[in-house]
C-alpha cells in the first residue's frame, strides 16, 4: 500500500481578495502544497464566490502549488471544462450535485485533472462503493458547505 503524506491546502476564502495574488504567493512561500479554491454558486449552497477568471488570475502566483478546485455548484458538469482551462489541477464536487457521478468523474479526468468527491456531514459514504477506484481525493466536510470560517459540527 502506498504511503500517504499530508497535504497543506489553504483556502483562498481566508485571503484578502484585494490582494489575492500576493496572499496566494505568501502561502506558497510558507509551504502550501495546494491552493484550495472554494467555488459556490448560490444555488447548491447559499453563498456566491468566484469563477474561472479568478482561478486563471491566481495561477501565476501559485507557482508549483496545485489549484484544488472544490465545486459547490449545481449542475457540476457545466463548470468542469472552464475551471480545467483556468488551471485547476484537481476538481472535486459533491455527489448530490451531479446527475451521474461516474460521468462527471470521467469528464474531469478527460480535462487532464485529478478527481475528488466531497461528502457533507450527512451524505452517505455509499457513493464510494461505486467510484472509489476513480478518485484521487475523498474530502469529508466537518461543516455544512456554504460559508468559510464555520465551527466544526460536533
Amino acid at each position: 500500500m502506498a504511503r500517504l503524506s499530508p497535504v497543506i491546502a489553504p483556502s483562498i476564502l481566508s485571503a484578502n481578495f484585494a490582494r489575492l495574488g500576493e496572499d496566494v504567493a505568501k502561502v506558497v512561500a510558507a509551504g502550501a502544497d495546494w491552493i484550495h479554491v472554494d467555488v459556490m454558486d448560490n444555488h447548491y449552497v447559499p453563498n456566491l464566490t468566484i469563477g474561472p477568471m479568478v482561478c486563471e488570475a491566481i495561477q501565476p502566483y501559485a507557482g508549483a502549488a496545485m489549484l484544488d478546485v472544490h465545486l459547490m455548484v449545481e449542475p457540476v458538469d457545466a463548470l468542469v471544462q472552464p475551471f480545467a482551462a483556468a488551471g485547476a489541477g484537481l476538481i472535486s464536487f459533491h455527489p448530490e450535485a451531479s446527475r451521474h457521478v461516474d460521468r462527471t468523474l470521467a469528464l474531469i479526468r478527460e480535462q487532464g485533472c485529478q478527481t475528488g468527491l466531497v461528502f457533507n456531514p450527512a451524505t452517505p459514504l455509499a457513493w464510494l462503493e461505486h467510484v472509489l477506484d476513480k478518485l484521487d481525493l475523498v474530502m469529508l466536510m466537518s461543516v455544512n458547505p456554504g460559508f468559510g470560517g464555520q465551527s466544526f459540527i460536533g
